[in-house]
């Protein structure tokens, strides 16, 4: 029987993997030091918390940097860079005092600069970085980042080394999720100088304050952390060193496993569920994650139409999709994650409202014939842009057939490699480009303000004043219950009346880990595996 990970879900953006050995002899550990590799997804963006986010920093990130605080399995704050706050009554000030024996891994305090520097650099829109938007909560943050105000006005106070003070323009609920996102971690101010210079995959510039350090780094091959010495909870960090491994294809990530060149090797194909049946090696989560298209309203006129964007999403056929694509994968009409936990009722989030649209193949029919394409005809040829992941291709495939055969309308496939993928729809350069969102923080609003005016994950031209009007009323709302009957109904405005995107499916995640490695577990806001305390015997 496979063993399934007690804390929910995984996903694709977050996933870690664990791999034993580098392919680099010089790297092979003797003696008695415990090492472990970990495979991810081809290299794409860089290890800078202020720069362009992709998977190599999300691998990086959770075993090299502290956020200020994390919440642990049990809803519970757990301190770590940080180690104590105070908020006042309103929620717009929020006060934190560092860890005074706190140290980056060369030996130097970690200050309040150093949160400073990160998000400055953050709100410099030539950084990249897709969650500069987490930090307009912040009072002239927004404007900073638009160039109508300058960084001095910017509500940040560091009166002294160990001390942070958030000045918040409204309040924010969930402000304490935010805080484990890149932009609100450090960077070191005495090296991290600026997005793109190298230095934050120089082993000799790019410190850490978490439980490793970068000790090397191979572009398009792997990089290597070892345990960091000077980390304030070095006791209790079992393994020496973890190497990170790129794959570009799950098949070959599955075949290193195999062969036992990896020790940890996860979001594999769902044909090794069947492979591994009745073996400990076998883990599947359920990922906090949604497969879904982003439609380019800026490019393309005939999505301006809601009835032709109405007609994409009900003539699709999602049951059958996902029998083309894999058994680690389940059809669904919703944007916010199907295993994202409602805080306040503690069951699943999507669970407490109505399902924003249901599959109509005539209607769909009809509304395409509205719009003046009937069976399709005079219909623009669309390119769907997406990454050269066997999942992905399964993918296109199965939409390019349905969309022909249901509604007349031909897609032409643009495969493309992973890091493009990500550049060319960061600059808005689709028609049709495959999007995977796995949630940063335990919140609906991970989901909900992608699709917000002023998002800078909003890739797709969306312009909706009323939608943004409802976000941001829901994001005050103090009371949990009446909070989320407002973000059920945000997403079913912008799904089941818009219909700004196609969701497609959300997955589980198809791990497989070596059986005498102990103590992973899962981020609980993201469902990514975690690696800190782990341990091999």
């Amino acid at each position: 029987m496979m063993k399934r990970l007690t804390a929910a879900i995984l996903s694709a953006a977050l996933v870690l993997t664990m791999m034993a050995g580098c392919g680099n002899k010089s790297e092979e550990t003797t003696g008695e030091e415990k090492a472990i590799t970990v495979g991810t997804n081809s290299e794409s963006g860089g290890l800078d918390p202020a720069g362009m986010i992709a998977d190599t920093y999300l691998a990086y990130s959770v075993t090299a940097l502290d956020e200020l605080l994390t919440y642990n399995a049990d809803g519970e704050i757990e301190y770590r860079a940080a180690e104590s706050y105070e908020v006042n009554d309103d929620q717009t000030e929020w006060t934190f005092h560092l860890r005074e024996n706190a140290k980056w891994s060369d030996g130097t305090p970690v200050t309040s600069a150093d949160f400073r520097n990160t998000i400055e650099r953050s709100l410099d829109p030539e950084s990249g970085n897709g969650y500069s938007n987490y930090l307009f909560p912040i009072e002239n943050a927004e404007a900073i980042y638009n160039g109508e105000a300058d960084m001095s006005t910017l509500g940040l106070e560091t009166p002294d080394d160990d001390t942070i003070i958030f000045h918040l323009s409204t309040p924010c609920v969930y402000f304490l999720d935010l805080l484990r996102l890149p932009v609100y971690t450090p960077s070191c101010a005495a090296y991290a100088d600026a997005v793109g210079s190298g230095w934050d995959t120089n082993p000799e510039t790019s410190v850490s304050n978490g439980p490793f350090y970068l000790a090397e780094y191979v572009p398009q091959q792997y990089f290597v952390l070892k345990k960091n010495p000077n980390y304030w909870n070095a006791n209790a960090v079992s393994l020496d060193q973890i190497t990170y491994k790129f794959f570009d294809s799950k098949q070959s990530m599955a075949a290193a496993y195999e062969t036992g060149e990896v020790d940890v090797a996860p979001a594999l194909l769902g044909t090794v569920m069947d492979e591994y049946e009745g073996k400990d090696d076998l883990v599947v989560t359920d990922a906090i994650a949604t497969r879904y298209i982003y439609m380019n309203l800026d490019k393309v006129e005939v999505f301006r139409d809601v009835r032709v964007r109405e007609a994409l999403n009900l003539g699709i056929n999602r049951e059958e999709l996902c029998q083309m694509v894999g058994s680690d994968v389940e059809p669904t009409v919703n944007f916010i994650a199907k295993y994202m936990t409602d805080k306040s009722t503690g069951e699943y989030f999507v669970s407490g409202a109505e399902a924003p649209f249901e599959e109509n193949l005539e209607r769909a029919r009809e509304l395409l014939a509205e719009a003046g394409y009937p069976n399709g005809e005079g219909f623009p040829v669309l390119t769907y842009n997406y990454p050269t992941l066997e999942m992905d291709m399964d993918t296109a495939q199965a939409l390019q057939q349905q969309l022909k055969e249901n509604l007349g309308i031909t897609l032409e496939l643009n495969a493309q490699e992973l890091q493009v993928n990500y550049s060319e729809r960061r600059a808005g350069n689709f028609e049709l480009c495959r999007m995977n969102w796995t949630a940063d923080f335990a919140d609906p609003n991970t989901y909900l303000s992608m699709l917000l005016s002023n998002s800078t994950y909003n890739c797709s031209g969306i312009q909706d004043e009323t939608y943004d009007k409802m976000v941001a009323e829901s994001d005050v709302e103090t009371d949990p219950v009446k909070r989320s009957e407002m973000m059920h109904e945000a997403e079913q405005y912008a799904i089941g009346e818009q219909f700004y995107i196609i969701p497609l499916y959300s997955m589980h995640s198809v791990n497989l880990i070596r059986p005498n490695i102990k103590g992973i577990s899962q981020i609980s806001a993201t469902g990514a595996l975690e690696i800190r305390g782990a341990s091999v015997e």
